[in-house]
C-alpha cells in the first residue's frame, strides 16, 4: 500500500485526501522555478493542491505565497502541510475559485499545474476530473485570471502536456504574454518528450531559450541534470 506523505528533505507533504498526488513532473516545475523567481516575491499558486509547489518554491524563496484551491479535501490538507513546515509564517490558503476569488494583491510571480486533458478520456472519479480535466477551469479562463492577478513586470509558470505546448504559447500570446524561456522533459532518452514547463513574461524576447531534461537514463537511474535539480529537496538524492 503506498504512503500518504511525501517526505522531502525538508517539508513533508500527505496527499491521501487530493486528487493529484505528488508526482515527478510536479516536483521538476517546482525546482525549476524555485531557481528563478525573485527572493522575496509575492507567490501566487493556483489550484495548489497539496500545496506541493507552495512548499518547494518557499524552501528556496524569502517571499511571501498564497495558494488557492476548489477542492474542500484538498483545501484541508493543503492546510495541514503548510501548517506542518517551517515556512507557515509565509504562506497563506484561500478556498475558492480563481475565476471569481478577490485576491489581496497583485503577484510578482504565479505557478500553476493547471487542468490540462481537455478532450481525453476521463475518470470516473469526479474529484480527480476537476483536477485533472479543464472542463471547469480552461486554459483560456485561467490566462484571464492569471494577467489579471499578476503585476506589470511578473512572470508566470506553467505545466502542460507536451502536445499542447504549442497551442498554449498562442493561448497566451493573445493575452498580451511572450514565452522567455521552456523545458522539454522527457522519462529516458528512448522517450519522446511528454511534458513543456513554460515561462512567460509581459515583455517581448528577443529569443527563447529552451532547455531539455531527462528524468532516467538508459539504466533506469535518475540522470546527472535531474539529480541537480531535484538535489535539495529528494531525500535519497
Amino acid at each position: 500500500m503506498p504512503n500518504n506523505y511525501f517526505q522531502f528533505k525538508q517539508f513533508t507533504v500527505y496527499h491521501d485526501q487530493c486528487a493529484m498526488k505528488v508526482c515527478t513532473d510536479a516536483c521538476i516545475l517546482g525546482a525549476w522555478f524555485a531557481e528563478k523567481i525573485p527572493d522575496k516575491s509575492l507567490v501566487l499558486d493556483i489550484g495548489a493542491g497539496s500545496g506541493l509547489l507552495t512548499l518547494m518554491l518557499a524552501q528556496k524563496n524569502n517571499g511571501h505565497f498564497h495558494g488557492i484551491e476548489i477542492d474542500l479535501p484538498s483545501f484541508g490538507q493543503l492546510q495541514q502541510n503548510i501548517a506542518n513546515s517551517n515556512r507557515q509564517n509565509h504562506i497563506l490558503a484561500f478556498n475558492g475559485d480563481v475565476c471569481t476569488y478577490s485576491f489581496p494583491a497583485k503577484y510578482n510571480f504565479i505557478i500553476t499545474n493547471p487542468p490540462f486533458f481537455e478532450g481525453d478520456l476521463k475518470s470516473p472519479d469526479a474529484q480527480k476530473n476537476i483536477a485533472m480535466h479543464s472542463t471547469a477551469l480552461t486554459l483560456e479562463k485561467l490566462t484571464d485570471v492569471i494577467d489579471e492577478n499578476l503585476t506589470s513586470d511578473g512572470s508566470f509558470g506553467i505545466l502542460i502536456p507536451y502536445h499542447r505546448t504549442e497551442a498554449y504559447i498562442s493561448i497566451a500570446r493573445a493575452k498580451g504574454f511572450y514565452l522567455s524561456e521552456k523545458l522539454l522533459v522527457k522519462q529516458t532518452p528512448a522517450h519522446n518528450y511528454f511534458r513543456s514547463i513554460l515561462h512567460f513574461t509581459r515583455k517581448k524576447t528577443n529569443a527563447v531559450q529552451t532547455h531539455e531534461l531527462t528524468i532516467k537514463d538508459n539504466n533506469n537511474t535518475y540522470t546527472e541534470a535531474f539529480t541537480t535539480l531535484l538535489k535539495d529537496y529528494y531525500l535519497y538524492l
